[in-house]
């Protein structure tokens, strides 16, 4: 019998390396299946919801303009139609281009695509730094818990995450903004650029960094302790483990033990929680960009719900929910790579 034919299923292969079990196949599958099923929720749920909100959205749409009676009676028209019509072509098409905001009579898509871009810079940035910073504060409070650096980091950690959003970003900006307690004004007041200046170019980048500097310390500061406080307890959790003890009487020091053994373990949550954490801070987003006037989705949602802007909102929450959905599939998936328990 050959060497191939000796090796069973899901076992690995000394040739060609480790092979994907049925197992880890069925579990991806399952997750896989789990999240459509869930957007299709969303959407139903999301057709529902923006039909069961009171108001007359053609008088909102038709405020200020010169309209007459023949064009309002076809709006509301179109309006009237039975439900069961409406979400068949909504399911035909949610993202249909032709749709507009009752508000800035733009395509919604249209609008939302040019959103996009300064959320993901802010958002991005923010969650980079808070998992770097979080995670060595973690790594620093849970190899030695109890220490005078664990009690002030945690201490520090878990005030900044009870604050709101909206209220440490209004300090931030009256402080380094316009200044405050002696401290001059440094920053921008608000915006993502200074006006007249390209975009485009070296000096513009840098002009948008500086812009960025307060709502983005704002974001990593709130979520600090998502970050440091789920390291700290798993890397707490693997002080414990008997292997951490067989590489001590290995000869091995204590820091390459914590760098080599502890810490790759203790980062499978903080690795998952990166992913799923994404819809808090897309939430927090909304807060911080209105306070500073930041030209993304949260600043545009915040327009939306002031009107109410029905088709905007129902555009944005859609982008939103895909997201979330998107990310916690992801998270799932890397588990079930970097976990081999999981897979087990």
């Amino acid at each position: 019998m050959s060497l191939l034919q000796d090796v069973a299923v899901g076992e690995p292969d000394p040739i060609r390396g480790p092979r994907l079990s049925g197992s880890t196949v069925k579990i991806v599958t399952g997750k896989v299946v789990r999240a459509i099923v869930t957007l299709a929720f969303v959407v139903l749920f999301n057709f529902v919801l923006f039909r069961m909100l009171p108001g007359d959205p053609i008088g909102m749409y038709t405020r200020g303009r010169n309209m007459d009676a023949e064009q309002i009676a076809a709006l509301r028209a179109e309006l009237n139609r039975p439900l069961w019509e409406q979400f068949i072509g909504y399911i035909r098409n949610p993202f249909d281009p032709g749709i507009d905001s009752v508000r800035f009579s733009r395509p919604v898509w249209e609008m939302i695509g040019e959103r996009i871009w300064p959320t993901l810079l802010l958002l991005g940035t923010a969650i980079v730094l808070a998992a770097i910073i979080g995670i060595w504060i973690g790594i620093r409070s849970g190899w030695k818990p109890g220490s005078r650096f664990d009690k002030f980091s945690t201490g520090t950690t878990l005030t900044l995450y009870s604050m709101p959003e909206f209220w440490l970003g209004m300090m931030l900006l009256i402080v380094f903004s316009v200044g405050a307690f002696g401290i001059p004004g440094m920053f921008p007041v608000g915006g993502i650029s200074t006006p007249g200046v390209d975009t485009g170019s070296p000096a513009g980048w840098l002009d948008v960094m500086w812009h960025m500097v307060l709502p983005c310390t704002t974001l990593t500061l709130i979520y600090l302790a998502d970050y440091s406080l789920v390291m700290r307890a798993s890397l707490i959790d693997e002080r414990k483990q008997e292997y951490l003890a067989l590489a001590r009487a290995k000869g091995l020091r204590d820091l390459m033990v914590r760098k080599r053994h502890a810490v790759p373990n203790a980062l499978l949550p903080t690795i998952t929680l990166i992913f799923l954490s994404l819809g808090f801070v897309v939430t927090g987003a909304i807060t911080v960009e209105t306070v500073f006037s930041w030209p993304g989705l949260g600043l545009l949602t915040y327009e939306a719900l002031r009107g109410p802007d029905i088709p905007l909102l129902q555009a944005i929450f859609l982008l939103f929910s895909i997201a979330v959905i998107g990310a916690n599939l992801i998270a799932e998936l890397l588990y079930v790579v970097i976990d081999p328990r999981v897979r087990q």
